[in-house]
């Protein structure tokens, strides 16, 4: 019985690592609720944060015990998680949601079950966006079909063909900075 319970704690102890990084694990949530007037919808958005810093020990190795940590980067990584109304769930690497402007008029991209919305100032749906392969969007309105994207400032961009006049046209929907 003795043997048996130190072979369990040698074995223990073997298994076991010095840790030779430091992680931060953080999440976000965020409970979003739309009411249309006919039924009210929630939709859960976990924003995980992960930020690693690989420890380094400075100066010579030697007999001390207690060395100073050599300053070293830290990685973040950045994910959200989307929880639908329906019960599925998707991973966006980049939150879009968001107040824009166009001419004037207040605009906001918000989730919706496969992707993002447009919903003007008094949550009228102008259209749908939805993500392609190509890292690019296609936007789906009443009247409307254009390709679309977030520029470099975060702008969304709508681009749509014109066949009176044969020529492609540009939207800009400004974001407004939080």
């Amino acid at each position: 019985m003795k043997l048996t319970t130190l072979i369990a704690l040698v074995f223990t102890f073997s298994l076991s690592q010095a840790q030779n990084k430091n992680v931060i694990d953080e999440t976000k949530k965020t409970i979003i609720t739309v009411n249309d007037g006919e039924k009210e919808t929630k939709t859960i958005k976990n924003e995980n944060s992960r930020e690693v810093q690989m420890i380094e020990l400075e100066g010579p190795k030697d007999a001390t015990v207690n060395r100073d940590i050599k300053p070293s980067p830290t990685i973040l990584e950045q994910s959200t998680e989307i929880i639908n109304p329906d019960g599925s769930i998707r991973i966006v690497d980049v939150d879009r949601t968001n107040y824009y402007t166009l001419n004037g008029e207040k605009y906001k991209v918000e989730f919706d079950a496969k992707g993002y919305q447009l919903v003007s100032e008094n949550n009228k749906k102008i259209g749908k966006i939805r993500k392609t392969t190509t890292n690019s969007f296609i936007f789906i309105g009443k009247n409307k079909t254009a390709i679309s994207y977030f520029d470099t400032r975060g702008n969304l961009v709508l681009e749509s063909y014109n066949s009176t006049t044969d020529m492609v046209t540009y939207e800009t929907y400004e974001i407004m900075k939080k």
